[in-house]
């Protein structure tokens, strides 16, 4: 469980994470004109908006507020998930590109993985971030976009991107 103080730091930088994991979704998870149910094709799950898949029915046409409030609530879920299964400081980009992956790839990135395993055993953010690219298949394949993806996620989780 995270002392008092870590959970201090990170409510106060909830805003700032979420901020920067909005530019990551924005390139990466662009809304669908008009915001339409679609089946994902490499999940085969129905999918609206910003890549929301609970609730959505394929064909439906989603308002930009349903989108947006979809989009808030997906991201406090991944931010939450990192929160539960992380239990060392995380600077505001690392927690950002930990956030990212776990809004697009689901809990299993930062919950049960190598990569968990290293953050909370203490090794460095080089070793642990370095995890991320090999988040990139899906559909049993490795994907270029997933690629592009989980590398401006490493760059972001290492600093060096803003």
């Amino acid at each position: 469980m995270a002392s008092n103080r870590q959970k201090a730091i990170g409510a106060g930088a909830t805003g700032a994470v979420l901020a920067l994991v909005g530019v990551l979704v924005a390139k990466w998870e662009p809304a669908r004109d008009p915001n339409v149910g679609y089946w994902d094709r490499f999940g085969h799950v129905a999918t609206a908006c910003y890549g929301h898949t609970g609730g959505v029915v394929v064909g439906m046409r989603y308002s930009d507020a349903q989108c947006h409030a979809w989009l808030a609530a997906d991201m406090a879920a991944a931010l939450a998930t990192v929160n539960r299964c992380i239990h060392v400081p995380l600077t505001h980009k690392q927690a950002a590109a930990l956030v990212d992956a776990t809004y697009n790839i689901g809990p299993a990135v930062v919950c049960g993985s190598t990569l968990q395993r290293l953050a909370n055993s203490g090794a460095g953010p080089a070793t642990w971030c370095a995890q991320l690219p090999r988040w990139n298949h899906a559909g049993g394949r490795e994907l270029t976009g997933l690629t592009r993806r989980r590398q401006d996620e490493l760059q972001l989780c290492l600093g060096v991107q803003p």
